[in-house]
């Protein structure tokens, strides 16, 4: 078995927008960071996050199913957050997205993002389409099984 991969890692400076009247970053704030890398780890593995077709003006695209967020400890304006995300499960049309915050090495949240490749045409539903081969075996090189969140 291959040595396992460390999840993809990125960092961010909790900025004033970020924060609510208390100077306390506002939960909202980590589902932002969680979409920025995510787009971050697709970018890195080759993935486009939106495919336009423009012969019937169809996409394929990611839209989320589910978003979690749990908090442990409070950050504040200024502070950086390391933001560490990884690929947690690869399903037919499905991707499970595992991210892990800390301030100065202290966790501060964990997160969890549920997409489903989707066909989106005009006028109609989106439409789960599997994952390509190829786009999976890119995607598995950021799967980790150490020191990523549950």
């Amino acid at each position: 078995m291959p040595a396992p991969i460390s999840p993809l890692a990125t960092r961010r400076r909790v900025e004033f927008r970020d924060t609510d009247a208390a100077g306390i970053v506002h939960f909202s704030a980590f589902f932002f960071w969680m979409e920025s890398a995510e787009h971050e780890l697709l970018r890195a593995a080759g993935v486009p996050v939106v495919e336009r077709n423009d012969d019937d003006g169809s996409t394929v695209s990611w839209p989320r199913v589910s978003v979690t967020c749990d908090y442990t400890s409070a950050v504040r304006f200024g502070d950086e957050i390391d933001i560490f995300v990884r690929i947690a499960e690869i399903g037919r049309s499905s991707l499970t997205f595992a991210f892990r915050f800390e301030h100065a090495g202290v966790p501060v949240a964990e997160g969890k993002v549920v997409t489903v490749r989707c066909l989106m045409r005009p006028s109609r539903r989106p439409e789960p389409v599997a994952i390509p081969p190829a786009v999976c075996e890119r995607l598995a090189a950021f799967r980790s099984v150490t020191a990523a969140p549950s």
